[in-house]
Formats: C-alpha cells, structure tokens, sequence
C-alpha cells in the first residue's frame, strides 16, 4: 500500500498537473471506486470544475475545487493517478478517467487505475466532513505537515498499552505511517518493535520522533519506495527509489547493513510482517 511518502510524492504531482486545470468530462468504470457516493454524484461534482490545490492528509490526497466542493482519492492497495494524453492506451483497471481542458495548448487526462480495487475517488463537501468523511476527522497526527514534536509523540504514548509498531501504525494516532516505514523508523530509533510505548523514555522518544521525520523525509526526496509485488508509480509513471535504502524492510536473514553483525530477523507483530536487527534494536 502506497504510504506517506508515496502519497506525497503524487501529490505534488497533481500540484504540478492538476492543480488549475478545468476538468472538462468524467468516465467512470468500476462503481466499486466511488462506492461510497455513486458514479452520478463523481460526474456531477466533478464536471466543469476547477481545481485549486492539491493537499494530503496522512495518506489521503484532498483537492480542493472551485464550486466549493472537496475531491478526495484514496490509493490503498494498488491505486496510482497517471496523467496521460488523450487517446493513449490506457491500462487495465482503469476506472475514473478526467478529461482536463487544454493549458498552454496541452490537452491532458488524468487517470485513476486500481486493480484490486480497494481504492476510493470521492467529492464531498468540506462543511459536512464529520458525516460524509469521517474517516479525515479520525486521522490522527501528520508528522510532516501538523506541528509534530517530541512532547507531542510522549502525549500521544502516554499510558498505551500494546506494542510500539501498532501504535504507529494506527492511523488515529500517526497519520501516514505503514509497514514499510514503521520498521525503517524503527530501525533508525533503535527500538525493537514490540517495545511497550508507554514506557519509553524522554530521551528514546526524542530519538524516535527523530527518526519518523528523517525517514519519511528520505523517502519523499527518493520518490517513495516501489517494491516487486507493488504497483506504485508517481504522476509520470516513474518508480521511487527508496527500495534501495531499506536497512530492514524485505532483507529477513541478511546481514544486517547498519551494525554488520546481527541478521534480519522477520516476525509477525500487530498483524504485519515485520523485520528488525536483534543486534542493533533493543
């Protein structure tokens, strides 16, 4: 599933291809992506509207339109946005499709591919968010976009029980972190995963709230990371690099690269795969 930084890299993407352009005709395929309105309310909301920015909220891409209304797309799984020219073939899975208006006499759509299907493209308005978008209510704190300090992340901690890795990937919590980061994040703090949250110091809280944001920074600047069994590409199509950085993520049994004595060791903790250095992570 695309995370944080994945999600921003598209969006700033759409910063740089979407925003300001008139969406001219809506195609909607699979009702299954706009399944939480219907195909009629995306065309209806979506049709001769401009676009004014593009903005994200943990891994929620929100772009705010001229009538006043709120589009919201959501990747999940195996969602990508492509921007494409019109007549290009289009790839399977291909179900919303955007017509933008020519600019500088560039003619252009956007496309919302997404073969599993558990992604979500939606038009609501912002001033009945609590009932028709809950789920942006809910979110917990942006690290790279909401004040975020070490204070803030020991308030957030303070009395949770459970393990470490589950509290950050508990979107009411942190916003934007999943697998893939949580044990990057992890990694880089030092910290096994099942470490009981309450627990950690001032000073290993500073260190961790340290490593969140030069982590999810790294990843931005690299693109996001586009594994094998993933289909994750940014607006152009082009894959992030951030892969080849892992120190943990996907080397179970290999020598760990940051201590160079312990092994990956892989384990499940809060329902996901999980990799760590027994070696470097206490």
């Amino acid at each position: 599933m695309p995370e944080l930084p994945e999600v921003e890299t598209v969006r700033r993407g759409l910063q740089q291809n979407f925003v300001g352009r008139k969406i001219t005709k809506v195609e909607v395929g699979r009702e299954r992506t706009v399944r939480r309105t219907s195909r009629e309310a995306l065309i209806d909301g979506l049709t001769g509207v401009k676009v004014l920015s593009a903005t994200r909220r943990g891994k929620y891409l929100i772009c705010a339109l001229d009538s006043g209304q709120k589009l919201m797309v959501h990747l999940r799984m195996s969602g990508r946005l492509i921007i494409a020219k019109p007549g290009a073939s289009r790839p399977p899975h291909t179900h919303v499709v955007l017509h933008l208006a020519k600019t500088d006499s560039v003619e252009s759509e956007l496309w919302f591919v997404d073969p599993r299907t558990f992604g979500e493209v939606v038009v609501f308005d912002p001033d009945k968010v609590k009932t028709q978008m809950p789920d942006l209510v809910n979110l917990g704190v942006d690290p790279l976009t909401d004040e975020f300090s070490p204070q803030i992340l020991q308030g957030l901690f303070k009395n949770r029980r459970g393990n470490l890795k589950a509290l950050l990937l508990n979107q009411h919590f942190v916003a934007g972190i999943g697998n893939i980061y949580a044990d990057e994040i992890l990694h880089l703090a030092k910290l096994r995963p099942d470490r009981l949250p309450g627990r950690l110091t001032t000073a290993t809280l500073t260190r961790l709230h340290a490593a969140i944001v030069e982590v999810l920074n790294k990843a931005v600047v690299a693109g996001g990371s586009t594994l094998k069994d993933t289909q994750y590409v940014d607006l152009d199509g082009q894959t992030g690099s951030f892969q080849d950085e892992h120190r943990v993520y996907g080397r179970a049994g290999l020598q760990c690269l940051t201590c160079r004595k312990g092994r990956i060791l892989m384990t499940v903790v809060a329902g996901r795969t999980t990799c760590y250095c027994s070696a470097c992570q206490h």
